[in-house]
């Protein structure tokens, strides 16, 4: 089973991206985030096409995450649980039945938290406790589980082109990477360091500056394991080529295969 995540940055404007990668790799799930679409709007008419169940969780022109899966999507939870204020929609949980095994699986966008003067911080560090305590939660299932997502954080030197340069930003301060190790330290697995001890390979190019071109990326786009999921890992990656496409998101996927 493959299961991906994209911050496509617009579902309307990168669908037709999102269609020829499915066509390319025929991931089992792939979450999206970033898809800036309410629910009645997103297209799910080109993705059932290809065979894909869809669950959205969107708002309008910001934010919102979806799930497609070749398998059914059961128990869906929209929105982080503990945190029901949040208005924001960054969190979207279901259950992907298989003949074999049953895989929980998130999408996540997490709070980008720029500039840090600012209360975006202190709603990013809150966001991050609340998925930190639904994670310790669903721990205790003991089942896989995979939480994917853009979580705008850069989890160390290796994951970024300038560390100098981007120490202090919201991605890449002390606390932020506090906040992330503690969620690590539950005991979840970055499925791609796990596959990949290359520094320096990335998920995300600004559209500024040549970024794309010159290299100058960071890796802040993660598929954080359970311990029953990491035990079935066959491979993960990141597939940097869809950012040369024509109008490109300027994320791009990351997938894990899991041996379900």
């Amino acid at each position: 089973m493959i299961i991906a995540t994209w911050n496509v940055n617009s579902i309307k404007v990168r669908a037709d991206n999102v269609v020829r990668w499915l066509e390319e790799v025929k991931p089992d799930v792939l979450c999206l985030q970033e898809i800036k679409s309410i629910d009645e709007n997103f297209p799910n008419e080109k993705f059932e096409d290809l065979g894909y169940n869809v669950a959205v969780h969107g708002q309008k022109t910001y934010n919102g995450v979806a799930i497609l899966s070749k398998h059914p999507i059961e128990d869906v939870t929209k929105g982080l649980p503990g945190n029901n204020t949040d208005e924001q929609a960054r969190y979207l949980e279901a259950v992907i039945t298989t003949d074999q095994e049953v895989v929980r699986v998130a999408s996540i966008y997490l709070p980008n938290g720029n500039p840090v003067e600012s209360a975006k911080y202190p709603y990013k560090l809150e966001w991050m406790d609340h998925l930190i305590a639904r994670a310790n939660s669903l721990l205790e299932f003991e089942e896989p589980f995979v939480l994917a997502g853009d979580y705008n954080v850069i989890p160390t030197d290796d994951d970024v082109h300038n560390p100098s340069g981007w120490w202090g930003d919201a991605l890449y301060r002390q606390e932020t990477l506090d906040k992330y190790r503690t969620l690590i330290e539950l005991g979840l697995t970055d499925a791609f360091r796990t596959c990949h001890a290359q520094p320096h390979r990335y998920s995300f190019w600004d559209y500024q500056a040549g970024a794309w071109q010159k290299d100058h990326g960071i890796r802040i786009d993660h598929l954080l394991l359970s311990p029953q999921a990491a035990d079935l890992i066959k491979g993960a990656d990141i597939d940097a080529h869809t950012r040369g496409w024509e109008k490109p998101s300027d994320h791009v996927p990351a997938w894990v295969e899991l041996n379900l």
